[in-house]
């Protein structure tokens, strides 16, 4: 894959996706300072769907559509944006998940019409499986992050933001591979905005990229791992983690909690561990701080959960 992103793949993904992903909204956190952006109201609940929506019309405008269709490898949410955006283009969707993917997103699958294969326990087990299905059945594989198209997709959020907060500073995202991360931060970059990437201490493929100078391989073990669980972030992401104006920041696993079952008690608002884990970066001890008069963006970036584990 491409190592970077340009501003301009962002603005072509944003004319490709025009009319096809909801806009997002964004509501007040805590005096006006910091603001959430509701990304888990949109198309499959979460934001994965600007991405899919782009690799899936690019590829249609170029008449590079197979008739096997498109096939992904995912935790669960690109797998559902990819099936759903399959279904919108008429297309068959083949989507590979860990056989240890929540029974609630299997599910949702399914009933977007996906060939669901569950194959080992890991991310990086069901996509060897899905590479080998692209090779012998000849369908398109698409990736859960690691493709240009996906990311500028996903980074088409920053001007919606910037159009609902004049004067908007940082923009907060939660980081698992990284294809929302690149995006983000590469159409942050180019407004003057800082983009803060934030992972679970133990699921910290991009903070451990940055540390080694490389990619390079983490182990797995969080409570968000189903949507963050990446075991290496990409290119891209390390590439526009290293500009400037980017802060890496890593939250313990109780934090995440904390900060789910925070918008749950004070705003009534359900999401995944994956999308805590941005907010958690303002709740944590040690987390990031905002400084006097900073405007902040936090993106809640899905909500395909069980709330049974929510108390109160």
């Amino acid at each position: 894959m491409q190592q970077s992103l340009t501003f301009a793949d962002v603005e072509q993904a944003g004319r490709r996706i025009a009319g096809r992903a909801r806009p997002v909204a964004v509501a007040p956190y805590d005096s006006g300072q910091v603001w959430v952006a509701t990304e888990f109201m949109q198309h499959t609940g979460s934001f994965k769907a600007r991405g899919a929506v782009n690799f899936l019309a690019a590829h249609r405008e170029a008449g590079t559509l197979p008739t096997a269709g498109v096939t992904i490898a995912s935790g669960g949410n690109a797998g559902l944006a990819c099936a759903w955006a399959a279904r919108e283009q008429g297309v068959r969707a083949t989507v590979f998940v860990p056989a240890t993917a929540p029974r609630f997103k299997v599910d949702k699958l399914r009933g977007l019409d996906a060939d669901v294969r569950l194959v080992g326990t890991e991310y990086a087990e069901a996509l060897a499986a899905c590479e080998d299905f692209a090779r012998s059945a000849g369908a398109l594989a698409s990736h859960a992050y690691d493709h240009p198209l996906i990311a500028a997709g996903a980074g088409t959020l920053v001007a919606e933001l910037l159009g609902l907060l004049p004067g908007l500073d940082t923009v907060v995202v939660a980081v698992g591979g990284g294809g929302l991360f690149a995006g983000v931060a590469t159409a942050a970059r180019r407004h003057g905005l800082r983009t803060v990437a934030v992972e679970p201490s133990d699921c910290r493929a991009l903070n451990a990229a940055l540390a080694a100078g490389r990619v390079v391989d983490v182990p797995v073990s969080s409570v968000a791992a189903d949507s963050l669980g990446a075991r290496r972030t990409s290119e891209m992401a390390l590439h526009a983690a290293r500009q400037d104006g980017v802060v890496s920041v890593t939250v313990p696993d109780g934090e995440i909690v904390r900060a789910r079952q925070l918008l749950w008690d004070q705003r009534r608002v359900v999401v995944e561990h994956g999308a805590a884990t941005a907010l958690a970066a303002l709740t944590a001890p040690g987390g990031y701080r905002p400084g006097p008069g900073e405007r902040v963006a936090v993106v809640l970036c899905g909500a395909n959960t069980d709330p049974s584990d929510l108390v109160g």
